[in-house]
């Protein structure tokens, strides 16, 4: 019972879904079912009367009177057949833009869930099975359903055509014609649930196939490939992962054709005994020839009606449990929850950001990142972050961020929790650049004015930005200056040193204007002096905002207003350059190590 709702749920679902991208497509296509439901009846008739007359002209003495009614009845039979065809072609034009309108939709709804869920199920490989299967269903699986539906609905209009024509001759020979459709219907359904099953099982093994297609053809590992020579190595792996795939896929499609090929053949044999049977009953005189040719072809066609509409039946059944692989990805949960009644995020004017003895771990591991991490940021400070990779620097801005929610303690602005906030509210007040930023494959000005699309892409704001990244040189160089495509993806792109599109990614942070900057080291591809320069710089242009700087290289930071030491996801030391340095602990150690390597 439970699986019949589910299919039923999941029918309608998709067919909501296919009525919203376009209710006049939609009206169309019912009408088309309609008429091309009804017109094989028409043309059997024709027929049947056409061999009639045929027969009764051949003992006719007028045979011009015989011969005129003849050309009317194939006449008429030619524009039924006429009319097949056009309707055919229409319903095949209207399919094409309906799988174009619903597939360009369903991505459409797959983007938009893609950035509706958390980064905590980016953590999990589950996710990734799930938005994969979701990525493989989505283009074409609710068009297929559609098309299947609109198949079953014009073949079982005709089948009750041919039924109740074959009903007239003898209500024996539907029995016969049901019973051996039925065994196909349930190979398909049988081995749907099959295959269903084995692609689920399979699937990471398919995200590693499509994992080793992905190194190979994209920039991110094209010079080590060719430097290691690694493109032998995972050519073989990705077909020796394909092959595995290949091999179980067709030993399951071999044994559905078996299957399928013995309930044919018991089909076929069964379709020429009542054709003998027909045969019989003209030669005694019971049936005209008009009527042998009429309940033959009603046969042969029942016969295609009723496979066409019990394998429609179970198309559906395949179609709903593929459904099912999207409606997963596209039924998931953010975990960060909305407040019901958000406050708007407080202006930084008296006690600043404070965490609150705050800690956290990743939900696929069990060490804690954070641990009791108790800070506190005053309206205008500059602060640095410092340690070693894996302290927990960014994980603390990823939390500030509300890219998660701590697992214990919390975080406030002005003593209000980061969660009373909306989300959207929340980022748009901080102005982040990670280690990892992203490269856009578009124009400088636009990679610039992405920082900020809540404004007019001015020119002015975008080269004072670029100007105060010390990348407008760098931009008024290129061939077409900010129009011109950066990156080597598209036609007439120039690719940056990794430096320049360090500094394209401050251009962006100093765009926004944000009550909070973050800088998670940004600077990394650039020399001690540049970074420096940077840093400064950027004190400058971040005066009277709050600020947290992170970086690895301990001179840059000595600026700060207030530097903490973190390791093992706590905060060790905090306080000035100087009074960490006349400490003489864990920052001096890390300083002295680092200063050491400038005096040589």
């Amino acid at each position: 019972m439970k699986a019949g709702k589910d299919l039923l749920s999941n029918i309608l679902r998709a067919l909501r879904l296919v009525w919203d991208c376009g209710p006049l497509l939609a009206v169309a296509t019912v009408a088309l079912v309609l008429l091309q439901g009804l017109l094989p009846l028409a043309g059997l008739y024709l027929m049947k009367l056409v061999v009639d007359t045929v027969a009764e002209s051949l003992a006719a003495s007028d045979k011009g009177a015989a011969f005129g009614s003849l050309a009317l009845l194939i006449g008429l039979l030619g524009a039924v057949a006429l009319l097949e065809s056009v309707l055919a072609s229409l319903a095949r034009l209207l399919s094409m833009t309906q799988a174009q309108v619903v597939t360009d939709r369903m991505y459409d709804i797959l983007h938009a869930k893609s950035l509706e869920v958390d980064l905590e199920y980016y953590e999990s490989p589950q996710y990734h099975d799930t938005l994969h299967r979701a990525q493989r269903e989505a283009p074409f699986r609710p068009t297929h359903l559609l098309n299947g539906l609109t198949q079953l609905v014009q073949n079982s209009i005709s089948l009750v055509a041919m039924a109740g024509l074959l009903l007239w001759l003898h209500w024996g020979v539907v029995i016969v014609l049901l019973a051996v459709a039925i065994p196909g219907a349930l190979v398909r359904m049988r081995y749907a649930g099959k295959m269903h099953a084995w692609e689920r099982k399979q699937t990471p093994t398919e995200r590693l196939a499509w994992y080793f297609s992905w190194i190979l053809t994209r920039d991110t590992h094209a010079k080590e490939v060719r430097l290691f020579n690694l493109g032998p190595l995972f050519m073989n792996r990705f077909r020796e992962v394909r092959s595995q795939l290949r091999r179980e896929r067709i030993k399951i499609t071999n044994k559905r054709t078996m299957a399928e090929l013995f309930a044919l053949a018991g089909a076929t044999v069964t379709v020429f005994g009542l054709f003998a049977f027909l045969a019989y009953r003209s030669v005694q005189g019971l049936i005209t020839l008009g009527d042998l040719v009429m309940y033959y072809q009603a046969i042969q066609r029942g016969q295609g009606f009723l496979r066409e509409v019990l394998n429609g039946l179970a198309g559906l059944y395949e179609d709903n449990l593929f459904l099912a692989n999207l409606y997963e990805f596209l039924d998931l949960e953010p975990r960060l929850a909305e407040p019901s009644h958000p406050t708007p995020v407080p202006k930084l004017a008296k006690t600043g950001i404070e965490f609150n003895h705050v800690s956290f771990q990743y939900p696929s591991e069990s060490r804690r990142v954070l641990d009791d991490v108790t800070l506190t940021v005053r309206p205008g400070e500059h602060i640095a972050l410092v340690g070693e990779n894996g302290a927990g620097k960014t994980t603390l801005i990823k939390l500030l961020c509300r890219l998660y929610d701590p697992s214990e303690g919390r975080i406030t602005i002005e003593g209000a929790d980061l969660r009373q906030c909306r989300i959207t509210e929340l980022r748009r007040e901080i102005s982040v650049i990670f280690q990892d930023y992203a490269r856009y494959h578009l124009t400088a000005r636009e990679n610039i004015w992405l920082g900020n699309i809540d404004v007019p892409p001015d020119q002015e704001a975008i080269a004072m930005a670029a100007r105060q990244a010390g990348v407008d040189e760098v931009i008024e160089g290129l061939t077409n200056g900010y129009e011109t495509v950066l990156g080597k993806w598209f036609e007439g792109g120039e690719e940056l040193s990794v430096g320049q599109w360090q500094k394209l990614a401050l251009a962006r942070a100093f765009l926004r204007n944000a009550q909070i900057i973050v800088l998670d080291e940004p600077t990394s591809a650039m020399d001690a002096k540049a970074e420096y320069e940077v840093f400064k710089k950027f004190h400058e242009l971040a005066s009277g905002r709050t600020a947290i700087l992170i970086s690895h290289r301990l001179s840059t930071v000595r600026m700060a207003d207030c530097i903490y030491v973190m390791e093992d996801g706590r905060i060790v030391e905090s306080g000035t350059h100087d009074d960490l340095v006349n400490r003489g602990g864990r920052y001096a150690h890390l300083f002295e190590r680092q200063a050491q390597y400038y005096r040589k």
